[in-house]
């Protein structure tokens, strides 16, 4: 039997021991605390993904050979400026930050991660960022996560945070996290930026492919408008608080640490969605019956991209042409008298055959719910997907209008 995966309510990055968080003001936004620390109160092991983007911000610049070497066990992270696209100077920019933080929190510098969110092409603000960085080690608090989630919000309208734990040989290991993220998602790798913490004691080879594993299912699944940002990071510490036996393939624990690692990470990725950028809607976008798993994922991602498909669920207009015509762009392998559609169990198209008014009657009823699921079956094979999405509203487009002025 499976051990019991358990929710901690309320629960974030430092729900697992040995953790310690802050959130502060530095004056990078008005009227409220816009700087952040999580750090471990032990040497701790990590793994981390970026953005696969070509255009990466200095921070993911900076942050990539540190994780590489598997040794981090803090984070600092601003929002306000993105400091992407802001070449050598922006870069130092980031160099001093990382320095700032290794000496407020008496830590060696290759072992603090530095992230930005918020603007591209503008320069980070130092005197407030050095500021921000000591105030928020004088705060660090295993009581800080609540802070450190809303800190780095950006156009997010509330903190995402989640924790779960299993017992493991007379014990229990924990693992939570924080996330921000509302515009600009739609990941490769990873999204937006996120921080999952661990009280287990794991190897960083081993902590990298959990983390894989982990995203594959959540972040990689879910999008809100088609964008992916210069700056995605997901980081994934474990510093061993917990005192019991490390975790690694085909030992005990160690599926349930990827399992519960992966209901965090899923947690956290629907919450993005569900705060999308104006959004009012979260669907599921389900494809089974493909030939393939590649086309399982490139259908359900090209449905959840679509910009008509995600107007109209806006509008509750059941327009499942535009399901079917994202399909046939998408590449997977399908077939117009193959193909079955669903808006959660009511089906509004059947292998050629178009749903009847009283049908139609019920899927109204359906798109007026703020969650539902596009389940197609291609009917070409045995590989099935999901991604999850939201719809695009007034709200989004004001959003982004004016975002910069």
């Amino acid at each position: 039997m499976k051990p019991k995966l358990q929710w901690i309510e309320g629960g974030g990055a430092t729900s697992a021991a040995g953790w310690l968080a802050s959130g502060v003001a530095a004056g990078l936004k008005a009227d409220r605390d816009d700087m952040a620390i999580l750090c471990s109160d032990r040497p701790a092991s990590c793994a981390a993904l970026f953005t696969s983007n070509n255009v990466p911000a200095a921070p993911v610049q900076y942050d990539r050979p540190l994780a590489a070497k598997g040794r981090c066990r803090a984070a600092v992270v601003n929002v306000g400026c993105a400091n992407a696209c802001t070449g050598k100077a922006g870069y130092a920019d980031t160099v001093a930050t990382g320095k700032a933080a290794a000496a407020a929190l008496g830590l060696p510098v290759e072992e603090i991660l530095v992230c930005s969110t918020g603007t591209i092409g503008r320069r980070l603000p130092m005197d407030r960022i050095l500021k921000g960085v000591r105030l928020a080690a004088k705060a660090l608090s295993p009581d800080g996560g609540a802070k450190a989630a809303a800190a780095i919000m950006t156009t997010d309208t509330k903190p995402k945070q989640a924790a779960a734990s299993f017992p493991l040989a007379g014990g229990r290991v924990t693992v939570g996290g924080m996330c921000k993220g509302s515009g600009m998602i739609c990941p490769n790798l990873a999204t937006t930026l996120i921080f999952l913490t661990t009280d287990a004691k794991v190897s960083p080879a081993n902590l990298r492919r959990a983390l894989k594993l982990a995203v594959a299912k959540s972040f990689n699944r879910v999008t809100v408008d088609g964008d992916q940002s210069t700056n995605d990071t997901c980081a994934l510490f474990a510093n061993g608080a917990a005192g019991l036996p490390a975790l690694a393939p085909g030992r005990p624990g160690w599926d349930a640490f990827v399992a519960t690692l992966s209901a965090v990470a899923l947690s956290l990725a629907k919450q993005i969605v569900m705060d999308g950028e104006g959004a009012t809607k979260f669907v599921t976008c389900a494809v089974q019956g493909a030939a393939s798993a590649a086309d399982a994922y490139a259908a359900a991602r090209t449905i959840a991209n679509s910009p008509l498909f995600k107007a109209a669920c806006f509008g509750g207009d059941p327009n499942w042409g535009r399901v079917i015509c994202a399909v046939g762009n998408s590449g997977a392998k399908c077939a117009e008298l193959r193909t079955r559609i669903f808006f959660d169990d009511v089906c509004v198209y059947d292998r050629g055959r178009i749903a009847s008014a009283a049908v139609n009657a019920r899927l109204a009823a359906v798109m007026k719910q703020r969650a539902f699921e596009v389940r197609v079956d291609l009917g070409m094979g045995r590989f099935s997907d999901a991604v999850y999405t939201s719809d695009l509203s007034h709200g989004y487009v004001s959003i982004n209008a004016d975002y910069t002025t």
